[in-house]
């Protein structure tokens, strides 16, 4: 069967949504490296702290001492003193609050646009809000590098949701495979983001400055390219496809899984969807503080046996040794973004055999055992067993990420499954908020305390495992929806029109067979060979925790 095609024509921009439906000898198998490169790019939000202390002294010769006091207002707008690291890092809150807000306020547009067209909206936002922070580092401004923040994540938020309704409609016999492919980059973008930073900034620092304001026009320049190549590579499949032989499961309401479809003005008004956004909500933020203390941790907890002397503590090692396990520590850090990488494709195909309900049951059960035994296995000295266990609860932290879009997907329906799960991320906004704020109170209050600081973190797993037992119970909550919510089979008809096949309901339509082709083998090659660089070189960085 040959694809007609789609009502309504094929005239106007190439970016509208009725441009990109895929013809007869599309290969389904080049969207996921499409998505990977958009998510590459924009997930170097993770590792701005890269630019932090080479923006912290961008000014020679300044009088530090009238400038310790400078107010957050004056700091906005002076040109005579270095910004304060705090004063900076606001720019990192900016990307993930507005990343929430934006998929939320956007994500119905985006679902009537199609995902090219919110692609290259994504990536003119994302590199323009660099350039502008560019602009404000180069006459020093600090209000204009934070308004590069707000520019940048409403980038973040498009770009991160483009895809995710399209890989769902693309791989309806593996959804959580396939959105795990794409969000996997995300969490892998800062790992080839933060060297390639260094690389530029030591390239281009000197005595007019510490480079930065020209790494992030490299940058943009080259995430330019990567993310408007990746948007053009979306497709959307005809209403009706299926892939070439396979039919949904006879059994699907046991794994609640449904075939039609919620109205995305309907969805949030179910308790379904607050169930999973509070699942996804305590995930992330015990997942998130662990995350943002992992290097200081581990350096305060294993101290001097990082270095082969056991029976010292943190605050006797000297200069030498500190840096030393400061070294070690930033390997963990590294390894443990690996395990989230890793948990982001792992877990989300494995829910495609287990189901999203009993995997999120496994992130909570196993996770709650694993903060459970982490002071124990800190008080034993066992580095190695310790370093695996917070690894998998990472893995856990980013298979939630990528689980959800699947699981969404499974109580609502596809049809509107983007802009939902736009709606959901505002959960990822609170708990990246709540997870650092937690953690960082406990630690504080433990030091007020003067508990040992190879004990301060006992108290943080603790309660970090409190969250998980109130996720489990929230996610046992969810059950399938009732009938009521689901929209008419001619509100669908109508809504798939653009998209719908002349001739056919239903079918392959000759799209996506053939497997891995010539062009699928060159789009992967130009996604992973990066990854793999940073996973070669983060296993040899640490290797020393395994000793």
């Amino acid at each position: 069967m040959t694809l007609v095609p789609p009502t309504g024509g094929a005239s106007g921009s190439i970016l509208d949504r009725d441009r990109i439906v895929a013809k007869a000898g599309f290969n389904r198998w080049l969207v996921p490296p499409a998505a990977l490169a958009v998510h590459l790019c924009i997930g170097m939000a993770y590792g701005f702290s890269v630019f932090w202390l080479p923006l912290s002294k961008a000014l020679t010769g300044t009088g530090e001492a009238a400038c310790k006091d400078i107010s957050l207002l004056a700091a906005l707008t002076t040109t005579t003193c270095n910004w304060r690291v705090a004063d900076i890092q606001i720019m990192y809150t900016l990307f993930f609050v507005v990343l929430g807000s934006a998929a939320a306020l956007w994500g119905g547009w985006l679902e009537r646009a199609g995902p090219r067209r919110a692609g290259v909206v994504a990536t003119f936002c994302w590199c323009g809000g660099m350039v502008v922070s560019a602009v404000g580092i180069l006459i020093h401004q600090l209000w204009l590098v934070w308004l590069g923040g707000i520019v940048g994540g409403v980038g973040l938020g498009l770009g991160y949701i483009s895809p995710v309704s399209t890989l769902i409609k693309w791989f309806p016999d593996r959804r959580g495979m396939a959105t795990g492919m794409a969000i996997m980059g995300f969490g892998g973008g800062a790992m080839i983001g933060s060297p390639l930073a260094n690389i530029l900034i030591n390239h281009f620092k000197g005595p007019q400055g510490p480079g930065v304001w020209q790494t992030f026009l490299v940058m943009a320049a080259i995430y330019f390219v990567f993310m408007l190549a990746g948007s053009f590579g979306y497709r959307i499949p005809p209403a009706g496809w299926l892939p070439d032989g396979w039919t949904p499961p006879a059994a699907a309401r046991r794994a609640m899984i449904t075939h039609r479809h919620v109205h995305l003005g309907d969805a949030h008004k179910t308790p379904q969807f607050w169930l999973i956004w509070a699942v996804l909500c305590l995930n992330v933020s015990a997942g998130i503080g662990v995350i943002g203390m992992a290097s200081p941790m581990l350096q305060e907890i294993f101290a001097g046996t990082l270095i082969g002397h056991p029976g010292l503590g943190f605050d006797q090692l000297d200069p030498s040794q500190k840096t030393a396990i400061a070294t070690i520590g930033a390997a963990f850090a590294g390894l443990i973004s690996l395990f989230n990488i890793g948990g982001r494709f792992f877990w989300a195909s494995l829910s495609d055999r287990m189901g999203r309900k009993v995997t999120y049951c496994v992130f909570f059960v196993l996770g709650l055992l694993l903060y459970a035994a982490a002071p124990s296995l800190a008080r034993a000295g066992s580095v190695a067993l310790f370093v695996l266990a917070v690894g998998v609860i990472l893995s856990m932290y980013g298979g939630g990420f990528a689980t959800v879009p699947a699981y969404l997907a499974d109580i609502f329906g596809t049809q509107f499954v983007g802009a939902i799960h736009g709606r959901l991320l505002t959960a990822w906004s609170v708990a990246g908020i709540a997870g650092p704020s937690v953690v960082g109170y406990i630690r504080e209050a433990e030091l007020a305390l003067k508990v040992p600081k190879d004990h301060v973190y006992d108290v943080t797993f603790y309660v970090l495992a409190v969250f998980l037992v109130l996720g489990l119970l929230c996610n046992l909550a969810i059950k399938q929806l009732a009938a009521k919510w689901f929209m008419s089979d001619t509100d669908v008809a109508a809504l798939q029109a653009k998209t719908a096949s002349a001739t056919a309901v239903g079918g392959s339509f000759g799209i996506g067979r053939g497997g891995v082709d010539g062009p699928a083998i060159l789009a992967w090659l130009a996604v992973g060979l990066p990854i793999l660089w940073v996973v070669w070189t983060t296993l040899q960085k640490a290797a020393p925790l395994f000793n």
